[in-house]
């Protein structure tokens, strides 16, 4: 067991029965009250936002996560499948873990998955850009420049985002994973 003073981000602690991140914690000494941590964080199930606050020394159970690098192969309904690319080992994630992250894997697509002590998956990481083609939105018209005008298109793995009305079928285009929303156009 450790302490609240080993709070950091991106630290994995087991708190009411769910395993969460810490996003953010910060140690706050108001005037005459006794100190505490006012934690900000992700329970890893859900995905759902959580603050707390801590007691200055009040003991936490952190969690052991090793993370490797992964390579995405293929989803078979609500599993998907990942290649370890050291030791080319596979493994099934189901879609709960995967989460938001489903709507920007292609397959190839290099990932970081963090697994605890037992092997279970807790924690999936795609890059924050990713290139992908545009599979369908309306076509473009000459001179659609001049706007900060959107429109919405399709990509290849399915997902729907908002994109410049000079976007056309076919164009590969970079993608926030952390937004999801429009970064560049990629030239080939």
């Amino acid at each position: 067991m450790a302490t609240t003073a080993d709070l950091r981000v991106g630290a994995v602690i087991r708190y009411q029965g769910d395993l969460c991140v810490v996003l953010e914690s910060v140690h706050r000494t108001p005037g005459n009250l006794r100190a505490f941590y006012q934690v900000k964080m992700r329970v890893i199930k859900s995905g759902k936002l959580r603050e707390e606050r801590f007691r200055s020394g009040e003991t936490i159970e952190f969690v052991r996560v090793e993370t490797n690098d992964f390579q995405y192969l293929f989803r078979d309904g609500d599993v998907f499948t990942f290649m370890d690319t050291n030791t080319y080992d596979q493994i099934p994630v189901m879609a709960e873990v995967v989460g938001d992250a489903a709507k920007f894997l292609k397959e190839g697509t290099e990932v970081q998955i963090g697994r605890d002590d037992d092997g279970n998956v807790v924690t999936l990481a795609v890059p924050q850009h990713v290139p992908l083609r545009i599979t369908h939105t309306e076509p473009g018209v000459r001179g659609d420049t001049a706007t900060n005008a959107l429109k919405p298109a399709t990509v290849e793995t399915g997902a729907s985002i908002m994109v410049p009305l000079f976007i056309n079928e076919g164009d590969l285009i970079r993608i926030d994973t952390t937004t999801g929303s429009y970064l560049d156009r990629v030239k080939e």
